[in-house]
């Protein structure tokens, strides 16, 4: 790439930009729908000190080997390896594997995101009030079964995302995620305020914040410790070049490694506040934890209609539900555009409006799968479109992409090491742990075949 092309890219306009769009991108329902509901299946706090060793020793340097890998080539990763090895065509593939996933995620990220939306909706309007505990379940059960609902919230979560990346990065992705991040922060406060203050709060944070270590050696250890690993992964959306495109917007004033500290601890932080959310609130009016996915649509609004106030920190609790779902939409549509702007030439608003349509046609088998096509079960009994499309995401394209960048930063047929070392440890900050090659290089590896392992057996022959 020319060095014409390279002083043409678009910036942030802070470093707070970059902070606040790398952790909105990361912070989405991994944290605060996910984490919450796999944390209550698998024990509490055992499962979150687990996870956060994973995070800190496996999850954050591969987040820095994407930023390293975007900042030095000022690309996205549809073009980034071509320009960093350019001898070695085989790393472009992923390239384009990666630009694929970005689609394939929003395919379901924004009817899920619809699901958010229309639950802000109708919480703030108070539908749910009246309803007794069944008539919530039933009220969920119904959304999924109308195609044309489900589509419309779909749109609204599209149209939100398409509209801020038309404005720009500075006017529009940068200053809206600005935004977005500080109300959801603000919202989250209020809502731990409220939770840990709920009488019999108490035995919910005792669960949540007091590991039980004997779980750990159960039987069930194995799955636990995947479960861990994989929500690491998951939480930062690491392999198809998400974190990439960010580091391609930045300058080299400070080390990665630094500011990837800064985005996993934003990023932790909303995960582990989710949990003083919702889990005081849960053993304040005897729910169940562990009451999987539905904890969120079914379980909660139940909760709310309970507590004094409830129509309040009901819609403020789904709107912060969106603003986190939102900031992952807004991050991954801007890698979508920002590929078709390297890959093709295209202006911003071409690429803008070429992935606006394909991402609405493209996302509606998903909404189908719940009703008109619930008859398709590719995984099985009880599964559908949407299982399949994270399945693909979530057990492959996240740990191969995974494996892709790591390797490509620590091998002499990839970017190499020493390349690797001098992009991230430029600028001021904390430097990258050179000691720890070996484990970069042949430990880490090892685990994340290990995930993909115990994926496909978890998947295809339990």
């Amino acid at each position: 790439m020319s060095e014409l092309n390279k002083a043409s890219r678009e910036t942030f306009a802070s470093r707070l930009g970059f902070i606040f769009l790398s952790a909105g991108c990361a912070i989405g329902l991994g944290n605060v729908w996910r984490f919450p509901f796999i944390t209550g299946q698998y024990g509490g706090a055992a499962f979150v000190l687990v996870y956060v060793l994973f995070l800190l020793f496996i999850a954050m340097p591969i987040m820095v080997m994407e930023f390293a890998v975007g900042r030095a080539s000022k690309q996205s990763i549809s073009r980034s390896f071509d320009v960093l090895q350019p001898k070695h065509k085989i790393w472009s593939i992923w390239g384009y594997a990666g630009w694929v996933g970005n689609y394939i995620l929003m395919m379901f990220y924004t009817v899920v995101t619809g699901w958010m939306l229309a639950y802000t909706f109708y919480s703030a309007k108070g539908t749910f009030t009246p309803m007794a505990a069944a008539e919530v379940g039933g009220f969920f059960d119904a959304l999924l079964q109308n195609p044309v609902e489900l589509i419309f919230w779909m749109g609204v979560a599209t149209f939100i995302g398409v509209a801020v990346c038309w404005a720009g990065l500075r006017k529009g992705v940068e200053r809206i995620t600005k935004i977005m991040m500080c109300g959801l922060l603000i919202i989250m406060i209020a809502l731990t305020v409220r939770s840990v203050t709920l009488e019999g709060a108490e035995k919910g944070l005792e669960f949540y914040l007091k590991p039980d270590f004997s779980k750990l050696f159960s039987k069930d250890a194995g799955t636990i410790l995947y479960a861990a690993l994989g929500q690491a992964f998951f939480t930062l959306s690491l392999g198809i070049g998400s974190m990439a495109i960010f580091g391609s917007y930045i300058e080299k004033d400070r080390t990665l490694f630094g500011e990837s500290m800064l985005v996993t601890g934003l990023d932790t932080f909303v995960a582990l506040t989710a949990g003083l959310i919702i889990f005081p609130a849960c053993f304040a009016y005897g729910i169940n934890p562990g009451a999987g996915p539905g904890l969120i649509f079914v379980t909660l609004p139940n909760m709310f209609n309970q507590m004094p106030n409830g129509l309040l920190w009901g819609a403020l609790f789904f709107l912060f539900m969106s603003f986190a779902a939102l900031s992952t939409v807004i991050a991954v549509f801007e890698n979508i555009v920002a590929c078709f702007m390297d890959r093709l030439g295209w202006s911003r608003h071409k690429s803008v409006a070429f992935m606006a349509v394909t991402i609405f046609l493209f996302s509606i088998p998903c909404a189908l799968g719940f009703n008109r096509w619930a008859g398709f079960q590719p995984l099985g009994p009880g599964s559908g479109v949407l299982d399949l499309e994270d399945f693909i995401v979530s057990n492959n394209l996240l740990p191969i992409g995974s494996l892709v960048y790591l390797l490509f930063c620590v091998t002499r047929y990839g970017w190499g090491w020493d390349n690797f070392i001098a992009e991230v440890d430029a600028g001021k900050g904390a430097k990258f742990p050179k000691a720890m090659r070996f484990y970069f290089t042949c430990v880490v590896p090892l685990i994340i075949l290990i995930i993909l392992g115990v994926g496909y057996y978890q998947t295809f022959a339990k």
